[in-house]
């Protein structure tokens, strides 16, 4: 293992900051397969006399990586490899989680934690364009790739519109493609907005992390031409250190 470090050059001639460097080399590492989840880096003060650099400039690299989620510290025994990050292209294609997971090589699952009808008031019925007593489905659901919870989701659809949707097993069936046979709806559209929370309590225990972790929330309304109004508002907790996103844009 230790040959594989020996690989790594850091040029103190270049104006490139020597810990960026590091980071960089380390990281091209992870990403090509030559260091992988479970293999475990040598401790800072071997590091520092492998490079010849100084311990602040080896624990800026390496801090960064453990915020990045490619890197995990597990007291008194070291900082190893993360599980890879699983990269989601849904901030530029609409398909659907299982498709995605499935293109990965990875198998999906989903366990619906809630499929009913709600009729206490939820800023749901704003985003949805009704009326605020509007009666709601709410589907709960937490999407795993092999085995891993990935994400957490709430979903709400207007009641009148879409009550046979209660009767779907959304476990094995895809909520769009369902509006679409059921309705002859299609969602073609959605407005998505990202941000950086801390989950509480019972979301840490779903996703299987510690409380207060942090977690990109994706809100997301759909759309479609041939319906008045937007068809789905979700909630979605995706994990920090499992999920990065890919945008591509063109001109």
């Amino acid at each position: 293992m230790l040959t594989i470090f020996n690989e790594i050059t850091l040029d103190k001639n270049v104006p490139i900051p020597l810990y960026y460097q590091l980071k960089q080399q380390l990281l091209s590492m992870i990403e090509t397969g030559r260091l992988v989840e479970g293999d475990m880096l040598p401790p800072e003060n071997e590091l520092c006399s492998m490079f010849l650099i100084s311990r602040p400039t080896i624990r800026q690299s390496l801090n960064e990586l453990v915020a990045e989620g490619y890197l995990t510290r597990s007291k008194g025994r070291g900082t190893f490899i993360s599980k890879p990050k699983i990269e989601a292209r849904f901030l530029s294609d609409l398909d659907s989680f299982n498709n995605e997971m499935r293109a990965k090589n990875m198998i999906p699952r989903t366990e619906i934690l809630a499929l009913e009808k709600i009729t206490d008031p939820h800023e749901a019925t704003e985003k949805l364009q009704l009326p605020p007593d509007s009666p709601l489905i709410l589907l709960s659901r937490l999407r795993l790739a092999n085995e891993s919870p990935i994400v957490f989701v709430e979903t709400y659809l207007p009641f009148i519109s879409f009550s046979k949707l209660l009767t779907m097993d959304f476990s094995e069936n895809s909520l769009y493609d369902s509006i679409e046979e059921i309705y002859g709806i299609r969602v073609n559209r959605v407005r998505r907005e990202i941000e950086a929370v801390n989950v509480n309590r019972n979301e840490a225990a779903l996703l299987k992390i510690p409380a207060n972790s942090a977690v990109s929330l994706v809100k997301t309304v759909g759309y479609s031409g041939n319906f008045t109004g937007p068809v789905e508002y979700s909630v979605a907790r995706y994990r920090g250190d499992m999920n990065k996103f890919t945008v591509e844009l063109y001109r």
